[in-house]
Formats: structure tokens, sequence, C-alpha cells
């Protein structure tokens, strides 16, 4: 729920998703296109001072939504810089460190970040909905748009549900415990897996009840100055394009 709080609370959210997006992918382009580790570390510094500088998205949220992909490029990066070898001299298993990958490793790691800083970018500053008219003008399936569409929905409602369960239980100490608390868990599963079915049945009836015919329409929103807003985004991702080319 944070990414969502900061996608409809920066500064940028009246600016058009056309203008975010290409300004993301110029970013991920860079990344890719980045000639070293120092390069492709330069493009993740500037995407993320956009963000944080020029977006408005406080510090310490874009720390905690990012922190679960940190931590895990983190893991990666440990799991391909230890190399395991079964054949030592002992005839036991050795841990050693791969000096020889460490430059390619660097590389994967520093284009990785750059790659989830640009990402971030795109939806810390701009709500599902809006990215899903995005995609909806880039020609993707309406099947999949359709799918996140409701997978968006069923998130905020499973959140309410769980929120809502958790208070009537805590209300009658249900938490007190350690036995009480297992039971309430118990129940607080049990209750979430009848009204996750209950509400796949109600999505499959309302398909059946509109024939599974067209795609979920959505009233767009109209955003000022698109076209000078589009043009500064696309000059300022060709520069950031460039920059990572011609850096060393």
């Amino acid at each position: 729920m944070l990414t969502e709080q900061s996608a409809y609370s920066n500064r940028w959210r009246r600016v058009t998703p056309f203008a975010k997006g290409w300004f993301s992918l110029c970013g991920m382009v860079a990344a890719f296109a980045a000639a070293s580790p120092r390069s492709a570390l330069l493009v993740a510094l500037i995407l993320c001072a956009v963000t944080i500088l020029g977006a408005g998205v406080p510090p310490l949220r874009y720390l905690r939504v990012a922190a679960p992909a940190f931590l895990f490029l983190l893991a990666s990066g440990l799991s391909l810089a230890l190399s395991l070898d079964f054949g030592g001299t002992a005839g036991g298993a050795s841990l050693h460190l791969a000096t020889a990958e460490l430059p390619r490793l660097a590389q994967i790691c520093c284009r990785s970040l750059a790659c989830l800083t640009a990402l971030l970018f795109l939806t810390l500053t701009t709500p599902l909905a809006d990215i899903i008219s995005l995609m909806r003008r880039c020609r993707v399936p309406d099947t999949l748009l359709d799918l996140m569409t409701l997978c968006y929905r069923t998130l905020f409602v499973l959140s309410e549900t769980v929120h809502d369960t958790i208070t009537a239980q805590s209300a009658r100490l249900g938490y007190a415990g350690l036995r009480l608390s297992l039971r309430s868990l118990g129940g607080l599963v049990a209750n979430l897996t009848v009204h996750v079915w209950q509400r796949s049945q109600a999505l499959h009836l309302a398909a059946l009840a509109r024939n599974n015919d067209g795609a979920l329409s959505f009233l767009e929103t109209v955003y000022p100055h698109s076209p000078r807003t589009i043009s500064i985004a696309a000059v300022a991702g060709c520069l950031m394009i460039a920059l990572s080319v011609k850096l060393p």
C-alpha cells in the first residue's frame, strides 16, 4: 500500500503517464547500454534522485518499498560471488570466492539496480490505473490487463478483510495469549479462504453476466501540457542513455 500512497501523493501525480513511462523505459535502456558498472550505478543514482527530489517521494518510504528488492538483489549477488567446490583434496566441499567473476558480477548487479530504480520511478509516481491505461494504448492484450485490474482490486478487498477480522478478534481479546493467538490466526486464515472463494465466484458470475464480451473499460484522465512533458521526458531519457554509453 506504500506504493499507492506515493503514487497518489507525489508532485508528478498530474504528469501524463506516457512521459513517465517513456523516461522509465529510457532508464532501463541506459542500464543495459551502460559500458561499465560505474556508469550503470550513475544511472541508478540519477533515477533515484529524480524519484526522491523531483517527484517528492519521501526517502524513508522509498527505502521501505525498495528494501525487499534490494535484499533479493544482495542475496543473488552473494550466490553468484561464492562458488561451491566438491572436488577438494580432502574429498569434502569447499566454499570460496569466485574472484575471476567479480567484474562481470559487478556489471550484472549494477545493471539490475539501475533497472530496479527505473521501475520504482514508474510505480512510485504513477497509479496502477494510469499504468494500465498506458499499457492499453501500447496494445497490450486486453486479457492480461483485465487480470491485472482484477488482481489489483482483489488485493485491496483482501487487505480490508484482514484488517476488519483482526480488529474484531482483538476486540474480543483474541490475541491475549499464545493459545488464543494461534486460534485467532487459524480463524483468520479460514475466513480469508472462504472470502477469496466467494469473491472468485462473484467475479465469475459477473463475467458470465456480460458474456465475457470485450475488455473492462474505464474513464481516462486528461493530463494538461502532455506534449511538453513528453518532450521533456524524451530529451532527459535520451541524455541519460547517451551519458551511460559515453561514460567509461
